[in-house]
């Protein structure tokens, strides 16, 4: 059987996490998504607000992350692999924020494709702000937008859950 790397994407607040919390505990194979992790470490360094403050640099360390990641799941022992969130997400935000970016992280994309993308919609009754999700629930709707347009735009077929 060929390895499948599946995506879990969706905006803030759509319950990615939970759901990869709910396949870990059927014993998958599931990456974590990494942002609070850069997010974290940059607060280490002083940086309170790195996707504030230098969003091409929050961008950039995401999407060596996120090839780190999908390296990883392609050397994995296991046939299936989830992963929070790709690499077309980092594009998605920038998008989003409108900011521009160099032609690797286009590059990125299309040299790491993944099996299959599962895309949540906004979904309100479960949507929570809270210390490192800054946007509110019409922002995370935008972000939905920007996140299909990105992922469709690299010739993805999107399944919704």
């Amino acid at each position: 059987m060929q390895k499948e790397i599946i995506v879990i994407i969706g905006g803030p607040g759509t319950g990615k996490s939970t759901i990869i919390d709910g396949l870990i505990a059927n014993g998958y194979c599931c990456y974590p998504e990494i942002s609070r992790e850069v997010t974290l470490e940059a607060k280490k360094q002083g940086i309170e607000q790195l996707f504030l403050e230098k969003p091409l640099l929050f961008s950039e360390l995401l999407l060596e992350g996120r090839k780190k990641q999908f390296q990883d799941a392609s050397q994995e022992p296991h046939d299936i692999v989830f992963i929070d969130r790709g690499i077309p997400d980092v594009l998605a935000y920038m998008h989003y924020i409108g900011d521009s970016y160099p032609d690797f992280f286009d590059a990125a994309c299309r040299e790491h494709t993944y099996s299959k993308i599962f895309i949540l919609p906004p979904w309100e009754d479960i949507y929570v702000s809270d210390g490192e999700r800054y946007e509110n629930f019409e922002q995370a709707k935008i972000i939905y937008t920007h996140l299909a347009e990105t992922y469709q735009n690299y010739g993805y077929e999107l399944i919704e859950v």
